[in-house]
């Protein structure tokens, strides 16, 4: 649901947003016509934080899923704004163009210079046209790949953001080797010589997402989600019904909980109640946190360690899944 100013509601949130609509309303008021209403504005707001903890304890993974899409959420400019210094941005794939679905450069991070890749979504209908709506075609991972390997020649760490629904499915996106130019992505992140540390900070989509998720370290927000396909794709395969969504979603284990369970991300960063779309500086303040302490980890280590620690990673992840065993016909 959209609201007369622009603000998207999602479906489980329509009471939370009904209070919020109250206090700004009462705030309004109080201003504008010098009327006490202290008193009821700090009962609404104990009653906001009572729903948004009951509602936000007990997401389920669709509701993960939403609040992962929603259009508030920060993105990776935001992101990039808010925890590198002097970011200059570096643009093509010195083939065929410049992809902005991906945006990438130079800047520092606490002092220490760094090289930052990220997939951007865009925040309004003609930023969302520029950047593809965060799908990436070719020439935006081959530029991933330029960039990781300039990383590597000059010794810079790399952080990378993640939010794609996956990689451009587009006809012309296939003619100029889309497969190809992902597996590429992924092969130099295991080449390069540097730290790699990744965030899903909104969708992790299929390939598009782990073509530069490949990394020493891999972190998600806590409201995020990472899978081999969207729960639609899901859905419409399994069940050639898009009403089986949310059996899709649940079915595809995709949120930040179950996927650290099953080893395949290292660390959950944790929204402030009420998700990172109404708390976006919590959310940059807790990641500076995790990713400062882990650079300083990995940063110890050397050229050698730090590529053996990237590709055991990847190898062990295979370990703690047994495939299952071949069904045999029993005899007649």
């Amino acid at each position: 649901m959209v609201q007369e100013n622009g603000t998207v509601v999602l479906d489980f949130e329509e009471e939370i947003s009904n209070v919020e609509e109250k206090i700004v309303h009462l705030q309004q008021l109080s201003k504008e016509e010098d009327v006490d209403v202290q008193k009821e504005i700090k009962r609404l707001q104990t009653k906001l934080n009572r729903l948004l903890s009951e509602v936000y304890q007990n997401l389920t993974p669709w509701q993960k899923t939403q609040i992962a899409r929603h259009p508030s959420r920060p993105h990776t400019i935001d992101f990039i704004n808010a925890l590198i210094e002097d970011f200059t941005p570096l643009a093509g794939d010195r083939c065929f163009a410049d992809d902005e679905a991906i945006i990438g450069g130079i800047g520092k991070f606490e002092g220490i210079s760094v090289m930052v890749i990220g997939q951007e979504k865009g925040h309004d209908l003609d930023t969302r046209v520029k950047h593809n709506f965060g799908m990436a075609k070719p020439e935006g991972y081959r530029k991933a790949k330029r960039l990781m390997d300039t990383a590597s020649r000059l010794n810079l760490p790399v952080l990378t953001f993640i939010d794609t629904a996956g990689a451009y499915p587009g006809l012309d996106a296939e003619e100029r080797g889309q497969a190809e130019a992902i597996a590429s992505s992924i092969e130099e992140s295991f080449k390069v010589k540097t730290p790699i540390i990744a965030t899903v900070i909104g969708e992790g989509g299929s390939g598009g997402a782990i073509a530069i998720a490949t990394a020493n370290v891999v972190m998600m927000l806590s409201n995020a989600i990472y899978s081999v396909i969207s729960p639609e794709g899901c859905a419409s395969i399994l069940w050639r019904s898009a009403d089986k969504v949310v059996e899709a979603t649940e079915a595809l284990k995709l949120t930040a909980q179950d996927l650290k369970k099953f080893k395949v991300i290292d660390e959950i960063i944790e929204e402030p109640i009420g998700g990172a779309h109404r708390h976006p500086k919590a959310v940059f303040d807790n990641l500076r946190a995790h990713l400062r302490k882990h650079l300083a980890e990995l940063l110890a280590l050397t050229p050698a360690e730090i590529k053996k620690h990237r590709i055991d990673k990847f190898l062990d992840m295979t370990r703690h899944f047994k495939p299952a065993e071949p069904k045999t016909k029993k005899k007649k």
